[in-house]
């Protein structure tokens, strides 16, 4: 049986920078920037015996920045349409190289990126990026390509709006501004740096990523990025063939097939190609930024060439529309999907006390079909850290959430890189605004910094609180990797304790899990103040399906060893629970 994925995100740029200068707008020679040799042996060791299969590495695509490279033949981009100096991972220039930023000779990066990868395999993980098909940056210049590869916007007729084989969508006879800036934002903090030939003249002007038709988007549009056409005209109408009904429930086999004899739109083959070099550098898989932006046909069309070539590619995108996630993972043959707008949502409410743990089970049971295809997360770059005030101001509180996040379904698990120690996101970076860290500036993370400890990755300067934390997750993790019964069933005890059980509430969650070796109890207190003590209670049919007689069995908790019993009266399980504020046991059966 095959164990959890457990994923390590990390913004590749921010993890080995040891610099802790933090000036808000601060340049790479102030504030620094991490290198992908920093993910050296030993790092990749940390993060592997932190329980980590898989680690997403984002940023690596090159991606506009503000900063001088044209030594290395690479054009300047104008601050007007990047954000932040360190620029936005999902403004993609060349998708056939890498962040300059990330290399320690940018002459050698690619090369720099292929060790990468040969080490975090060595060091026993997979490999995943970002890839962003929505939209690329406004300069976009490949400068590396495959022999036949052709850079967006090559060929395209700008001389209307829409063509099939367009990959932009364009605006004509007019000419790209940038936006009017307000609310006392200046690009760069009102630094102008000397950039030669960076100021961009786009004629005609594009649409904007986020789908503005305005020559001049506003601040708040995704101004640095163009939008990708696949085949949608702008009235909405089709220019592909729509997928058959009946294909939901086809292998990606049967997909390539379909896709075979048909011809699509030039983007589409673009996307195929780009993911296919990167599976060819030794990548394992990809996440996909804002999937739902883009026709479920596509996805069925690159998904299934990926799985060709490589069966077991990890496939994960971004889609928060509740209703269309059974189209994206049938018909668009995705791995996983962000479980954002039910799961995550509904336990960070928890997390900030006016939540119930009610919900959760509800989530569970309404997704019962496709549990395994739902990925579970606390944090990542989009979100708020839990430690930030602005969300909950104390990464203990994200204790119970974790268990419950990591063990409920047969779904991958993700943190995100400093999670594990407490990072709060307290900086002022520049563009990107404290509770999230930074993806837009150079900046450091001072708790994960703790860790990283001037390159010896060895949490030397954590302090007691920190590195408690970390042993918490490192315990929980490596549980959740090796877990046969988290591959299993799953039956929520909760509503029956709920009702029937003294001193039980809306504070604490039950459930269990199990396979045909292993028999698992978990139960999470969420309350910050309250311990809570009672009787939780086993059904009579659980413990007939468990084929357990009366009697009395040992339990002993997985994460810190804590002995309990479970005795059987009358057909129904009983366990004495005595469960701190913020406590969570998980408990496994030993016969």
């Amino acid at each position: 049986m095959k164990s959890k994925i457990v994923i390590y995100h990390v913004f590749t740029r921010l993890f080995g920078n040891t610099n802790t200068n933090n000036k808000p707008w601060g340049t790479i020679e102030e504030n620094g920037v991490g290198k992908l040799a920093d993910f050296s042996k030993k790092a990749l060791a940390e993060i592997k015996n932190l329980g980590i299969t898989h680690i997403w590495y984002t940023g690596i695509p090159h991606h506009a920045v503000i900063n001088d490279y044209s030594e290395f033949g690479i054009s300047n981009d104008d601050p007007d349409v990047v954000k932040g100096r360190a620029g936005s991972p999902y403004a993609v220039k060349d998708y056939y190289n890498i962040n300059p930023d990330l290399a320690v000779d940018p002459a050698n990066r690619l090369n720099e990126f292929k060790s990468l990868v040969m080490r975090t395999h060595a060091a026993g993980m997979k490999v995943i990026i970002d890839i962003v098909p929505n939209h690329v940056a406004r300069r976009y210049e490949g400068k590396t390509n495959p022999k036949g590869n052709s850079d967006f916007g090559y060929g395209d007729d700008t001389s209307v709006e829409y063509a099939k084989d367009n990959n932009f969508y364009y605006i004509p006879g007019t000419q790209f501004k940038h936006p009017e800036w307000r609310d006392g934002y200046v690009p760069l903090g009102g630094d102008t740096p000397n950039l030669p030939n960076s100021k961009l003249i786009e004629i005609p002007a594009k649409w904007t990523g986020n789908g503005s038709r305005s020559p001049q988007p506003d601040m708040n549009d995704w101004y640095e990025t163009v939008r990708i056409n696949y085949g949608v005209r702008p009235n909405g109408g089709l220019d592909f063939d729509m997928l058959p009904n009946d294909y939901g429930e086809k292998d990606y086999n049967e997909h390539f097939k379909y896709w075979k004899k048909k011809v699509v739109p030039s983007s589409w083959r673009k996307f195929r190609e780009i993911a296919h070099y990167w599976l060819q550098m030794g990548v394992d898989g990809f996440r996909y930024d804002m999937a739902e932006m883009v026709p479920v046909e596509f996805w069925s069309y690159l998904n299934s060439s990926i799985k060709m070539k490589n069966p077991d590619a990890f496939i994960m995108a971004e889609v928060y529309n509740p209703d269309l996630y059974r189209t994206y993972i049938h018909k668009g043959k995705m791995d996983y999907l962000y479980d954002k707008v039910d799961f995550y949502d509904g336990i960070k409410h928890i997390m900030k006390g006016y939540g119930w743990s009610d919900h959760l089970p509800v989530v569970q049971n309404g997704l019962q079909d496709i549990e395994h295809n739902m990925l579970h997360f606390l944090e990542n770059h989009d979100e708020q850290r839990i430690a930030s005030p602005e969300f909950v101001g104390n990464a203990a509180i994200g204790k119970p959430a974790m268990v419950v996040s990591a063990t409920i379904s047969t779904s991958p698990t993700m943190i995100y890189f400093g999670q594990e120690v407490g990072e709060p996101a307290a900086e002022n970076p520049g563009f990107g605004s404290p509770s999230r860290t930074s993806i837009f500036d150079y900046i450091g993370v001072p708790h994960h910094q703790r860790w990283v400890n001037d390159k010896k990755f060895d949490g030397g300067q954590l302090k007691p609180e920190e590195s408690s934390l970390r042993d918490f997750y490192k315990r929980l993790l490596n549980f959740t990797s090796t877990s046969e019964a988290l591959m299993g069933a799953y039956r929520e005890i909760h509503f029956y304790n709920k009702e029937i059980t003294e001193d039980y509430n809306h504070r604490v969650l039950s459930y269990v899990r199990w396979s045909e070796n292993q028999k698992l109890i978990v139960v999470s207190n969420f309350d910050t103040n309250i311990q809570f003590s009672f009787d939780l209670k086993l059904p009579v049919d659980l413990m007939k399906q468990w084929q357990l007689t009366s009697g009395k069995y040992v339990l002993i908790d997985a994460l810190y060893g804590h002995k309990n019993s479970l005795s059987i009266e009358n057909g129904e399980g009983h366990i004495a629970i005595e469960l701190n504020p913020l406590e969570s046991f998980i408990f496994e059966l030993k016969f």
